[in-house]
């Protein structure tokens, strides 16, 4: 099974891949986690990333698909795989829809993660984390047990992204749903969009997303 998780920042796709690779055997794919492997690797493609990278561009889309067409045909993405990062535009949603076909391939299921900005606004502003093992904290919602220690380790330093205020957060909201509307909306004609409710609880959002993967969790067990 080839899934696609959208959502926008801090509505939980990282903790929800996690819970969809553990529960079906497939690899979560982060187009992040993927340049920094194979730019480490030395290959071929990671040495032209790297040099991209080091001149202070931006990484061509088809780098970025020549990534993941090598990914993806790795031993551990038999089963299939959870694409998080990438596509980001309706062009790359093209492409990469197209590199599938050349290999045999689709996306299953396209899984979006819907949130309400200003909710999202106060949850993202009030992270924090401990500086020495990185445990996640919030300012209302998940506080350290004991004040100023970290419930993991007992470290009592803790540091918060420069980038995790309100005007910021505003900001990034904004632009993933500039660029993510065309993407829903390919993929919606296509019939593989399927939405979930990003303000319910943790595990209540991986319900939902086995609810909607439904019939299709036979193939992998």
């Amino acid at each position: 099974m080839n899934l696609l998780l959208l959502g926008p920042p801090g509505a939980g796709k990282g903790t929800q891949a996690k819970r969809l690779q553990d529960n079906y055997g497939i690899v979560q794919l982060s187009t992040g986690d993927m340049l920094r492997a194979v730019v480490a690797s030395g290959s071929d493609i990671g040495e032209m990333a790297k040099e991209v990278m080091e001149a202070g561009g931006l990484v061509s889309d088809d780098l970025i698909i020549a990534m993941i067409s090598e990914r993806i045909g790795e031993d551990d993405c038999r089963k299939g795989f959870i694409l998080d990062g990438f596509p980001r535009t309706y062009t790359q949603a093209e492409a990469l829809d197209a590199m599938l076909g050349e290999k045999g391939l689709k996306l299953d299921f396209v899984l979006e993660i819907k949130v309400d900005n200003e909710a999202m606004i106060k949850r993202i502003a009030g992270r924090f984390t401990c500086a020495k093992c990185g445990a996640g904290y919030h300012d209302e919602f998940q506080r350290p047990k004991v004040e100023n220690v970290c419930d993991e380790c007992g470290g009592g330093e803790f540091t918060r992204r420069a980038d995790d205020n309100q005007e910021t957060v505003r900001e990034r909201l904004k632009a993933y749903h500039r660029q993510t509307a065309p993407i829903t909306a390919y993929f919606a004609e296509k019939g593989l969009l399927k939405s979930v409710d990003g303000m319910a609880s943790i595990d209540d959002v991986t319900k939902q997303f086995k609810d909607t993967i439904g019939a299709a969790e036979s193939v992998l067990t």
